[in-house]
């Protein structure tokens, strides 16, 4: 089978900008399709261990519902993914005022992050698979943010069923930057998985950030050995999800960044391992990040319907490499400060596979 790239409009913003929907299929004939709205992954087919297709991400049919709704779906996140603590952060002596919109919080960059944001795109194809490039520029001010950022987003969907992700960003002013991706995985597929807390998950981390009751990292990073978050070998998601435990209580289940074990974080590392045993699909999630929130849809309720789906509370899980949670207020986590003249850039893997 050959790899092949299409494209197709997806919908119109109310502001008039056109949304463009591109479908990658790899040799193996694999399907990801993304939208240039937010760089969201609407869409991941991948063959489970008997070689039927699947998609494995949660998402909507169409526009409307990634405009209007709440859970990030699939989407690029950004200027700074997670918390910033009451909306406001000191920077080079100047204090910044952010729009609060989780409580008191600003979270993953406010209101029109850029999970809402239409980037600019381009279509490629090289001897490792299909690819897109998404380009934004966030203006001087954006969302309360200092400085003019340049982004560039590159996805690729690899013959061998990887979506790297490889992310950049320079600035003319310092900033804060922390961008990630926020796909909602259920490895047994979408149409009939159910919940996910029959997947095993492992994640290489001796240490989480514990929170507060606003999600916002407290205190020195918890160790995990004999708690609810000791994942270092497989665990069902589902075994320990109702502990009586005061950060499954503060995360309402996961919702906690997992710091991983690794040398240097700025080399790329296995972070989490995801299996799903009844379909034999494996995620592997390899970053250059110092974290990964690990999140168990613990907000889904039931009241979003998407691709005939209804998403029910833990249909789909998440893990976002990053910095750490309101890591611009907190100076002994790892900086996500920007300067002009330095140049961000990270890459997270995706793998999926079946055993």
């Amino acid at each position: 089978m050959t790899s092949a790239i299409t494209q197709r409009v997806f919908g119109t913003t109310p502001a008039g900008e056109t949304v463009t929907e591109f479908t990658l299929t790899n040799n193996n004939g694999s399907i990801a399709k993304i939208i240039n709205l937010g760089g969201i992954i609407t869409e991941l087919h991948v063959r489970d261990k008997n070689g039927h297709l699947d998609d494995v991400v949660l998402g909507f049919d169409s526009l409307e519902p990634y405009l209007d709704l709440g859970p990030y779906f699939g989407a690029l996140i950004g200027r700074v993914g997670n918390r910033i603590a009451n909306a406001t952060f000191m920077l080079d002596g100047e204090r910044y005022s952010l729009t609060a919109n989780n409580g008191s919080n600003n979270l993953h960059g406010g209101p029109v992050g850029f999970d809402k944001k239409v980037w600019a795109a381009e279509t490629f194809e090289n001897a490792q698979g299909p690819g897109l490039v998404l380009k934004l520029l966030s203006e001087d001010g954006d969302q309360g943010f200092p400085g003019n950022l340049n982004v560039a987003v590159t996805y690729q969907f690899t013959h061998d069923d990887a979506i790297v992700v490889d992310y950049f960003a320079t600035t003319d002013k310092a900033t804060p930057v922390n961008l990630t991706q926020h796909s909602y995985f259920n490895l047994a597929g979408i149409t009939k998985g159910g919940d996910i807390l029959s997947h095993q998950m492992q994640i290489f981390a001796d240490h989480i950030n514990a929170v507060n009751d606003a999600q916002i990292p407290v205190g020195e990073p918890m160790p995990v050995a004999d708690t609810p978050f000791d994942f270092r070998s497989p665990q069902l998601i589902g075994s320990r999800i109702n502990a009586a435990h005061e950060q499954i209580k503060n995360g309402f289940g996961y919702d906690h960044n997992f710091l991983i074990n690794q040398t240097n974080y700025k080399e790329l590392t296995l972070a989490a391992r995801v299996e799903e045993a009844r379909s034999g699909r494996v995620l592997e999630v390899f970053t250059e990040e110092p974290g990964v929130q690990f999140y168990s849809g613990n907000f889904l309720d039931g009241s979003l319907t998407g691709k005939g789906v209804t998403y029910q509370k833990r249909t789909g899980f998440c893990l976002e490499p990053q910095h750490a949670p309101d890591s611009i207020n907190q100076p002994q986590f790892p900086s996500i400060v920007l300067r002009p003249g330095e140049e961000y850039k990270t890459r997270t893997i995706f793998k999926l596979s079946v055993r």
